[in-house]
C-alpha cells in the first residue's frame, strides 16, 4: 500500500477533526471535496465527481467548486441536513516552507448561517441549546446574527409539555442537547414530528456545572449580576456558548449578555394553538400570507419584522406593560403626520443589528459599512420626531436612542460612497482620510500621466506612429511595436517578447516609472486594507451603543406598525385589565376580513367572564362560521395581550394566562394515531395544564368516534370545565351534538348560541350572525347540495334522515344523569314521559336499576333500549 501525499496527508489530518462535516478544502481558487465527501457533494449537488492521485493505489473520488461560488453551495448543503466545515490557507504562500498552513476557519450548520443572502431578514435564526436532568431542563437560544441570547429553565409541572411548547416558540433551525435528552426517543420523536430543526448530541462535559459555570465566567464580566442564583439554563447556556466558539472560531462581542426570563412572564401558548391560531404561518402552505403576522405587520424595518414576530409569539400577561404599549400605539396613531414622517425615516434604516453581527464575525465590507452609516444618519431626524410624543414607552425608547454621530462621522470620512465589494483590492478609503494613501495614489496617478506622456515622446522620437505602451501581470509596462516599424526601433529599446504581428520591448525610462507606479499600487491597496480594518475594529468597540439603539429603533417599529395598522382597519383601543370579564362589542377576525371585500366580514359580539357566561355552546351547520368566530375571539384576546389594537367597535379583556384550541382534525398516520386519538391527546392536554385564567377554544369535542362515545365525552368535558373547583376556564365550545343545549340553566354558568341561518326552499343561507339560543338543525343534507353532492344521493339521504329520526332516541329528550352526585339543577332521567306508560314491565325495570352504577353511555343504551320494548308494546 502506497502512502499519501503530503497534501493528502493534510487534508486526512484536517477531516479527522471535522468528522460529521463536509470538509471544503481550499486549493487555490476551488474548494475541493475528496473521499466519501466528494461522492456525497457530487450527489447531492449534481456536480461531477472525479479523481486524484493522492499516493494510493486507487484515485481518491474529488469533486471541487470555484470558492467565489461557495456560499450558495453551501446553502444547498445545508438545506439537505448536512454541516460544512470551511479550510482555509492560514498563511503567506511566499513564506511558506513545504505544504502551506491550512486549517478550518468556520464551521457552518443551520444555526450558525451568516450569510444574509441564506437567511430570512424578517425572522431570528435560532440555535437552541437544552440540557435534560431527570424531569428538569435549561433551555439557551442565540441568533449569532443579531447577538441576542435567551435562557429560561424549567422545573415543575408537565415539563415535557412545557420544554415542547417553548421550543415552538423558537422554531430553531438547530437544536444541540445531552445525552440523556439526545437519547430520550419520545421527546426528541415529537422535536422531529412537529419542527424541521437539525438536532445532534454535544459532548456532555460542556454542559457540566464546572465546564458550564467556567465558560460564562470567562465570557461575562458581570456574570455575578446576570446569574444570582442556579438554576439549568446555565448548563445549556456554558455549552451554548461552547458550541458557537468551536463553529465560529471568531471573537463574539455582540453576545454580551444573556436574557434570563421565566416562562411564566408571557402568555403560554402550546404547538396545537399556535398551529391551529396560524399565528405565524398558514397551516397548509406554510406561508405568512393569511396569518396574524400577515395583517399586522406593516413594520419598515427588518429588525422591526423580527420584533413583531416575537411580540406575536409571546404575548404579555403583566397589565401595565400591555397598557403601556397600547397607550404608545394609540398616541401615534392619533399623531397622523408623526407616524407618516416617522415610518418614512425608518424605510431608510438598514438591518443595523446584523451589520454589527457581520463586523463583528468579521464577513463585513464597505458596502455594509455605507449602508451601517445610511442608517445611523437617521436617527438625528428621528430623535428630534420623538422629542414630541409623550407616552412611556416612546419616551423610553427615544432615550434609549443614541444618535452615534461619532460613528456616522468616522464612516463618512473615511469609507467611499460607493465602494466596491471586495475589501483587499483597494478603492475603498476616501482622499484625506490618511496622508500616505493620499501620497501613494498621487504617484499612481501622476505615473499614469507619465505613461501616457512616455507613448506620446517615442512616438515622436522615433516615427512609429502606433507606437503604444502596454501592461500585464507577467512583463509589467511594455512598448509595442508591429512589424512594419521594426526598422524603427532604436537601440536603447531593450526586446522582451516575440509575438506573431509585433515585438514588445522595455526601456530604462519606463522601467524606472514602472517601479514607481507599480510600488505605490502595491502599498495602497495593502494600506486601505489595514485601514478598512482599524475602521472596523473601531465600530466594534461601540457594539453596546449601537445594540441598543437597534432595539429601540425595532421597537418603534413595531408600535408605528400597530398604530398604522389600527388606523388603516378602523381597530379600537381594548380596556386590559385583571378583571375576568372578556367583552368585545362588534368584533371582526384580522384575517379572514382582509381575504375579504371591504364591510362584507359580519361583525360579532362575545361575552365571557368567570360567574354566569364562564361556557358558551355553539351550535349551528358547517360552513356557518363557528370555527371562524370562536379562532377570531382567540386572536382578539391574543392581539391585546401583544399590545395591539383589535378588530372590534370596543372590547374589554381580562387576562387570560393561556390560550389552548382544540380545533379541526387530522391523522397523524406517522405516529399511528387516528383523528380521535390526536383529539383525545390535544383534551387531554388541556384539561391537565388549563388553569381558571385560561381561555378554551373548542370546536367539535367527540366528533371523531361514535354517537354516544362522542356526545359522552363533550359532555363529561362541558361538566369538568364549568366546575369552579376543577377548572372553571372561559371557554367557547362548538357542537354539533345538540343535546348539549339542554344544559343551559342545569349547569352553572352555560349559555346557548347559534349561527342564524336562512332557510330557502330547499337551500340555506349562512348569515354568520351569533345569536342566543340553540340551533334547530345542523342542515348536513343543505350543505351537501351547496358542495355538489348529485341529487340522487340527497334524496335518498332525506329519505334515510327521515328513518333515523323516527328511531333516534336523541329526539325524544331523553336527560342523562351524573355518575356522581347531581349537581343542583342535574338534568333528570325520569323527567321523560315514556310513550306507553301502562307497561308494568318497563317500570319494574327501571325500578330496579342502578343509577348510580351507570356511565352515561350505559343510560344512553338502557333508554334505548327501553324506548324500542315500548314502541313494539305499542
Amino acid at each position: 500500500m502506497g502512502t499519501v501525499t503530503p497534501m493528502m496527508q493534510q487534508y486526512l489530518d484536517i477531516k479527522e477533526k471535522y468528522n460529521d462535516c463536509i470538509l471544503f478544502f481550499r486549493l487555490g481558487d476551488f474548494y475541493e471535496m475528496f473521499f466519501k465527501d466528494a461522492e456525497t457533494a457530487s450527489r447531492e449537488l449534481e456536480i461531477t465527481l472525479t479523481g486524484r492521485d493522492c499516493g494510493l493505489e486507487e484515485r481518491a473520488p474529488m469533486c471541487g467548486l470555484p470558492f467565489h461560488a461557495a456560499e450558495s453551495y453551501i446553502a444547498r448543503l445545508i438545506n439537505k441536513g448536512y454541516k460544512v466545515a470551511i479550510c482555509e490557507q492560514v498563511e503567506d504562500v511566499s513564506e511558506a516552507k513545504g505544504i502551506v498552513k491550512r486549517d478550518v476557519i468556520r464551521v457552518v450548520t443551520p444555526g450558525t448561517i451568516i450569510d444574509s443572502s441564506m437567511l430570512d431578514e424578517r425572522k431570528n435564526n435560532y440555535l437552541l441549546s437544552i440540557y435534560k436532568n431527570k424531569n428538569c431542563f435549561g433551555i439557551a437560544a442565540v441568533d449569532i446574527t443579531t447577538g441576542e441570547f435567551l435562557a429560561t429553565s424549567i422545573n415543575w409541572g408537565n415539563t415535557v409539555q412545557k420544554i415542547l411548547d417553548e421550543i415552538a416558540k423558537y422554531s430553531p433551525s438547530e437544536i444541540i442537547t445531552n445525552s440523556e435528552l439526545y437519547e430520550d426517543e419520545v421527546i426528541i420523536g415529537n422535536i422531529r414530528k412537529r419542527l424541521n430543526s437539525y438536532i445532534t448530541s454535544f459532548d456532555d462535559a460542556y454542559f457540566s456545572d464546572a465546564k458550564a459555570i467556567e465558560k460564562l465566567k470567562s465570557r461575562f464580566d458581570n456574570y455575578d449580576k446576570q446569574f444570582d442564583g442556579y438554576d439549568f439554563s446555565l448548563n445549556s447556556s456554558g455549552a451554548l456558548l461552547e458550541y458557537i466558539e468551536q463553529t465560529q472560531k471568531v471573537s463574539l462581542a455582540h453576545i454580551q449578555s444573556i436574557s434570563r426570563y421565566k416562562i411564566e412572564e408571557f402568555m403560554i401558548l402550546d404547538v396545537s394553538t399556535r398551529r391551529n391560531l396560524e399565528l405565524t404561518e398558514t397551516m397548509r402552505e406554510k406561508s405568512k400570507k393569511g396569518t396574524l403576522l400577515w395583517a399586522l405587520d406593516k413594520t419598515m424595518t427588518s429588525m422591526g419584522g423580527r420584533t413583531i414576530r416575537k411580540w406575536i409569539e409571546q404575548p404579555l400577561i403583566n397589565v401595565a406593560d400591555i397598557n403601556e404599549r397600547l397607550s404608545s400605539v394609540n398616541e401615534l396613531k392619533e399623531k397622523f403626520m408623526h407616524r407618516v414622517e416617522m415610518r418614512e425615516l425608518l424605510k431608510r434604516v438598514y438591518d443595523i443589528e446584523r451589520l454589527m453581527g457581520k463586523v463583528i464575525l468579521g464577513n463585513v465590507n464597505c458596502r455594509d459599512l455605507v449602508s451601517l452609516k445610511n442608517s445611523l444618519g437617521q436617527l438625528p431626524h428621528i430623535k428630534n420626531l420623538l422629542n414630541d410624543l409623550t407616552s412611556d414607552l416612546i419616551v423610553r425608547n427615544n432615550e434609549q436612542i443614541d444618535g452615534l454621530v461619532d460613528i456616522f462621522e468616522l464612516i463618512e470620512g473615511s469609507i467611499m460612497d460607493d465602494p466596491p465589494i471586495a475589501v483587499k483590492e483597494g478603492g475603498i478609503i476616501k482622499s484625506g482620510y490618511n496622508e500616505d494613501v493620499d501620497r501613494y495614489r498621487k504617484a499612481t496617478t501622476e505615473g499614469k500621466t507619465w505613461i501616457a506622456a512616455l507613448e506620446t515622446s517615442e512616438r515622436e522620437k522615433t516615427g512609429i506612429k502606433n507606437l503604444k505602451v502596454g501592461f500585464n501581470k507577467v512583463f509589467g509596462y511594455f512598448i509595442e511595436v508591429t512589424k512594419s516599424y521594426y526598422s524603427l526601433v532604436p537601440e536603447t529599446f531593450i526586446r522582451k517578447q516575440t509575438l506573431a504581428n509585433c515585438e514588445r520591448y522595455i526601456t530604462q525610462e519606463l522601467k524606472e516609472i514602472e517601479d514607481t507606479i507599480l510600488g505605490a499600487e502595491e502599498k495602497v491597496v495593502e494600506l486601505e486594507y489595514k485601514l478598512f480594518l482599524g475602521i472596523k475594529e473601531k465600530i466594534a468597540g461601540e457594539i453596546d451603543r449601537i445594540k441598543k439603539t437597534a432595539a429601540s429603533i425595532a421597537e418603534l417599529d413595531v408600535i408605528c406598525s400597530f398604530a398604522e395598522v389600527a388606523d388603516r382597519e378602523a381597530y379600537c383601543m381594548p380596556v386590559v385589565d385583571t378583571d375576568e370579564q372578556i367583552e368585545i362589542i362588534e368584533g371582526r377576525h384580522p384575517v379572514v376580513e382582509k381575504m375579504m371585500d371591504q364591510g362584507a366580514f359580519v361583525q360579532n359580539d362575545v361575552n365571557l367572564d368567570m360567574t354566569d357566561d364562564r361556557l358558551a355552546i355553539i351550535t349551528g351547520p358547517n360552513m356557518a362560521g363557528k370555527s371562524t368566530y370562536m379562532r377570531q375571539v382567540a386572536l382578539i384576546v391574543l392581539m391585546a395581550q401583544i399590545g395591539s389594537f383589535i378588530p372590534a367597535k370596543s372590547a374589554k379583556i381580562g387576562v387570560v394566562d393561556r390560550i389552548f384550541t382544540r380545533v379541526g382534525a387530522s391523522d397523524d398516520l406517522s405516529a399511528g394515531q387516528s383523528t380521535f386519538m390526536v383529539e383525545m391527546a390535544e383534551m387531554a392536554n388541556i384539561l391537565i395544564n388549563a388553569t381558571n385564567k385560561s381561555l378554551l377554544i373548542l370546536d367539535e369535542v367527540g366528533r371523531g368516534t361514535s354517537t354516544f362515545d362522542g356526545l359522552s365525552i363533550a359532555w363529561a368535558v362541558i361538566e369538568y370545565i364549568c366546575d369552579k373547583e376543577k377548572l372553571g376556564s372561559r371557554t367557547l365550545f362548538a357542537t354539533h351534538y345538540h343535546e348539549l343545549t339542554g344544559l343551559e340553566g342545569k349547569i352553572s354558568g352555560i349559555k346557548n348560541y347559534c349561527i342564524s341561518v336562512m332557510e330557502k326552499g330547499e337551500d340555506i343561507i349562512f348569515l354568520r350572525k351569533i345569536i342566543r339560543g340553540g340551533a334547530d338543525d345542523s342542515y348536513g343534507i343543505q350543505v351537501a347540495r351547496l358542495a355538489g353532492v348529485p341529487q340522487a344521493v340527497l334524496g335518498r339521504a332525506k329519505e334515510i334522515l327521515k328513518d333515523l329520526e323516527d328511531a333516534d332516541i336523541n329526539k325524544r329528550e331523553a336527560k342523562i344523569r351524573k355518575k356522581q352526585i347531581p349537581i343542583d339543577g342535574q338534568m333528570n332521567l325520569f323527567s321523560i314521559k315514556a310513550p306507553n306508560k301502562s307497561s308494568d314491565e318497563v317500570i319494574d325495570e327501571l325500578k330496579s336499576i342502578d343509577i348510580s352504577a351507570l356511565t352515561p353511555l350505559d343510560a344512553l343504551n338502557v333508554i334505548y333500549k327501553l324506548q324500542q320494548k315500548l314502541k313494539n308494546d305499542s
